[in-house]
């Protein structure tokens, strides 16, 4: 989703593709808590119809993400620091541990694919394009997660990313330091590949304090 020209989908799962938008849109700070937006006006902005629309919209307000206004469409629910301290709190408690079990099951076809994603981590952020950034950060992360077997601690993750307010990212590509973000990615696979475990919940912890101390806004 972007503020100028339109975004393209391709029509198979267009309501999938229409909420991983909207989260990234959410996450980024692009939507924002306040403002209210219908499912038309979205549908537009990306170029479909505004059925898929309405049903990403709906699953959100599912997630207790968005909220209905009535006869108006729809506003992201609002986050207090503490809302932004209990989910930072959440994902150190879930997503370190959750990513050593992960790592340790890790095989060479494994890292290899891994490598693809922090390899579009590092292009978006050489591009400046946090969009893209956001998408194949949480891809990677899941992905690595995913190898852990556990599909609960996956969902829960992936909502308490999806929670995350990470509204400083703009400044970071203009200025070109969300290239160092994007490097980590590449430490965390250099210490699965050692299967330096202590090296990598040290990073894990790091990369998500970022998420929290460095770039969140509430």
């Amino acid at each position: 989703m972007t503020e100028n020209g339109v975004v393209r989908l391709q029509h198979t799962s267009l309501r999938d593709q229409v909420l991983e938008v909207v989260r990234q849109a959410m996450v980024s700070g692009e939507i924002r808590p306040g403002d209210i937006y219908s499912a038309a006006a979205l549908a537009t902005r990306l170029g479909v119809s505004s059925s898929p629309v309405r049903e990403a919209l709906l699953t959100l307000v599912n997630q207790g993400l968005m909220e209905p206004v009535r006869n108006r469409g729809y506003r992201v629910v609002a986050m207090e620091e503490q809302d932004l301290d209990e989910i930072y709190e959440m994902r150190q408690l879930l997503e370190v541990p959750g990513t050593l079990s992960a790592a340790a099951k890790a095989g060479p076809a494994d890292l290899e694919r891994l490598g693809d994603l922090a390899g579009e981590i590092e292009r978006a952020a050489r591009e400046g394009d946090v969009a893209s950034f956001l998408e194949a950060d949480r891809r990677f992360h899941l992905a690595l997660l995913s190898l852990a077997g556990n599909r609960r601690l996956l969902e829960s993750i992936a909502n308490l990313r999806d929670q995350t307010r990470l509204y400083g990212l703009e400044k970071l590509a203009e200025s070109g330091r969300l290239t160092g973000a994007a490097g980590e990615h590449r430490e965390i696979l250099a210490a699965i590949a050692a299967q330096d475990w202590d090296a990598l919940e040290n990073l894990m912890h790091t990369h998500l304090r970022h998420t929290r101390a460095d770039w969140a806004a509430g």
